[in-house]
């Protein structure tokens, strides 16, 4: 017990706070999700644990030897042309092997205009970090990971820096198909925010994941419980008050979720088809996701979101999209590969 409780210790560390406050962070596509394999799996794959390098950005207890000299990329389109990527790589030193990556998420460019609505030029906006994770593994069937990040944003003519960083521990049943984890993201301070009055913070996120591969079929299915340092991650007017139906005069009461409600609203649910074929295929539902995006009249897929892989030779393919609202949805495409694949003979 004296990893675990080392874990404890380092999350129990961090004040947590029970009021809904996105909006309030500095740095938050932090929480987007960064690689077109988990984009297919509806958020992060905290439990999952094979010789994929990019789990490692999201859980980086899972990196090892078998993800030296793998290069993966990652792209990503969202509505209104935003764009994200990532390029990632592992190698080994004498201290155990690191995975550094780049990633940015790239908003395009926006008119700039006076209080009278007149153009006067234009504007961009770019966030971006550098960073790398390690694991150590004391045994077989426990694993910790941490990663650092130098984080950077430019906002038109504002711009701020951030450091931060993510503890996590793994453990993984000698049968290797049960997996779980706790972790922490995001920890860590801001450098220099936007304006000098400016008290931004990072968005702190406490997770926990599971997840079982059946042992006769080809199926893993997997829950994540993220935000779980923030107990109301749903937002409520707070100045909501009764409304009354103009026809029947009834009384329409407040929304308040229920405990039930509370506690989905920290979910989301992955299933992965893990055949040994050149196909693979996945699915994901986030509840909260779907409950804050979509209309009331026509929830159509939100929350959803599906991928595949196509296994080649030389490389993996994947593709994923993500079901947000009406609004549009998220496309993301992925591309891994390792070096000796790459100089294998057609």
């Amino acid at each position: 017990m004296k990893y675990p409780s080392i874990v404890f210790v380092l999350l129990s560390a961090f004040n947590i706070k029970a009021q809904y406050n996105q909006g309030l962070h500095a740095f938050s596509y932090l929480n987007a999700v960064n690689n077109a394999r988990c984009a297919a799996l509806g958020g992060r794959a905290f439990a999952i644990y094979d010789q994929d390098l990019c789990l490692s950005l999201d859980q980086p207890a899972v990196l090892s030897a078998a993800n030296v000299k793998q290069l993966h990329s990652s792209f990503g389109l969202l509505p209104t042309g935003v764009r994200y990527g990532l390029l990632l790589t592992a190698f080994e030193s004498k201290y155990g092997v690191f995975a550094p990556y780049v990633r940015y998420m790239n908003y395009g460019n926006f008119n700039q205009t006076d209080i009278n609505g007149q153009s006067t030029g234009s504007f961009s906006a770019l966030d971006y970090n550098i960073g790398s994770s390690y694991a150590y593994a004391p045994n077989p069937y426990f694993r910790m990971g941490a990663q650092i990040n130098l984080l950077g944003s430019n906002l038109e003519r504002y711009s701020a820096f951030a450091l931060s960083f993510q503890l996590s521990a793994m453990i993984i049943h000698p049968n290797k198909l049960f997996v779980s984890s706790v972790g922490l993201r995001n920890g860590g301070l801001v450098i220099k925010d936007y304006t000098e009055q400016g008290q931004s913070s990072l968005p702190l996120d406490i997770y926990a994941a599971v997840s079982y591969k059946l042992a006769h079929a080809p199926f893993r299915f997997a829950v994540v419980g993220h935000s779980l340092n923030t107990p109301q991650n749903i937002w409520l007017d707070p100045n909501a008050k009764e409304t009354y139906d103009p026809l029947t005069g009834d009384t329409i009461p407040i929304y308040l979720p229920t405990l039930g409600q509370k506690i989905a609203n920290h979910l989301h649910f992955q299933l992965e088809l893990v055949s040994k074929g050149a196909v693979q295929m996945r699915l994901g539902f986030d509840y909260n996701r779907r409950q804050q995006l979509k209309l009331e009249d026509f929830p159509g897929l939100a929350g959803f979101s599906f991928g595949t892989r196509l296994h080649a030779k030389r490389f993996d393919l994947d593709y994923a999209i993500q079901f947000y609202s009406k609004a549009g949805s998220v496309q993301s495409l992925g591309l891994s590969t390792d070096f000796n694949r790459l100089k294998k003979k057609i």
